[in-house]
């Protein structure tokens, strides 16, 4: 395939429910204004199927809707191999870059941007429309290419809920093993150590933010249920369920003696009684799984982790973050 500017691909805004999103579509229309926008699509890989029926290039390009695009990200040329790394035919390939989360600082595929195979991602089954009962993710079934570089931030914490949907969903998935459960006397020793590190933040760092203390609670809530219970972690991928579940069931938790207000929900809660529920959770993932380390989220200790925390060296819009563990691994460059 011929080196591509990324101006000649077609560009989808993905929205559904962030408080956020028109914010961010203004801020990409201005970046790019022939993009095209899906909106109100129930359903993850409803709303990708979406995108490759409207799509009239080979390719396309995803920006969902927590996502700030950076204005270089469209100066890129996207030169394609052929085979992947695997000798997998690229036509059959997603490809993803990295995010930077402003909540907690980590840079990795969570809400990234996407590029994916038009007539391909037509036939494909993932998240809600999943058949193999593993639903919460596709990256471990499908032939999903990380790359390394970064090209958007993600604002995930515009309301409590948008935070505690970002941690929970975090918390559970990087809790299992390509989506398999892991005994929690085993965690440490079963769970890929970049996911293991990435859990430990999204516990721990995010309460300067605001709406960053829903985050870390719904991280440690959804580590605990992934692992310490036998609840469906499929949920993940049903947007009505996650709906009910937080306001039905865990919201109602924190309202006792409400002194804070969310702007775009217009709900209530006891700021006092949610760091409660965190410290009461992480005291019991610390007890009942090995090698947690979570401790009270202090505001200024997110701040100087933020600060003083040195993200991995980007090499490249198509260099694959695997070709840097490889070199990384061998001593071949360093990871400054």
């Amino acid at each position: 395939m011929p080196k591509q500017d990324v101006t000649e691909l077609d560009i989808f805004y993905i929205s559904y429910d962030e408080p956020n999103c028109e914010e961010h579509w203004a801020d990409l229309l201005n970046k790019v204004p022939w993009a095209k926008r899906v909106h109100g699509v129930k359903g993850f890989d409803a709303a990708h199927k979406e995108c490759a029926n409207q799509s009239e290039t080979e390719r396309f390009i995803t920006v969902d809707g927590d996502n700030i695009v950076m204005p270089d990200f469209f100066e890129q040329a996207l030169d394609f191999p052929e085979t992947d790394h695997d000798g997998n035919d690229i036509a059959q390939s997603i490809f993803s870059w990295n995010g930077k989360n402003l909540l907690n600082g980590l840079v990795y595929g969570n809400g990234g941007l996407k590029c994916w195979p038009t007539e391909y991602t037509k036939t494909i089954n993932t998240h809600e429309a999943a058949t193999d009962g593993e639903g919460m993710e596709f990256c471990w079934k499908l032939n999903y290419i990380q790359l390394n570089d970064t090209f958007s931030e993600v604002h995930q914490t515009a309301s409590p809920f948008q935070a505690f949907r970002a941690g929970f969903r975090e918390g559970v998935k990087m809790s299992l093993d390509q989506g398999k459960r892991v005994p929690p006397r085993q965690f440490v020793d079963k769970i890929w150590y970049g996911n293991y590190n990435r859990l430990q933040t999204w516990c721990n760092i995010g309460s300067d933010v605001e709406n960053g203390l829903w985050a870390i609670y719904g991280a440690r809530l959804g580590c605990k249920m992934a692992v310490l219970s036998e609840w469906d972690v499929n949920l993940i991928s049903d947007f009505d369920w996650f709906k009910s579940f937080f306001y039905d069931e865990v919201a109602v938790n924190f309202i006792d003696n409400p002194d804070q207000r969310c702007k775009y929900s217009k709900l209530e809660w006891d700021k006092d009684q949610l760091y409660a529920g965190v410290k009461e959770i992480g005291n019991e993932l610390n007890q009942d799984i090995n090698s947690m380390m979570l401790f009270n989220p202090d505001p200024k200790m997110c701040q100087f982790f933020k600060k003083t925390f040195v993200n991995p060296k980007r090499w490249g819009v198509m260099i694959r973050e695997k070709q840097i563990q490889d070199l990384l691994e061998k001593g071949l460059i360093g990871s400054g």
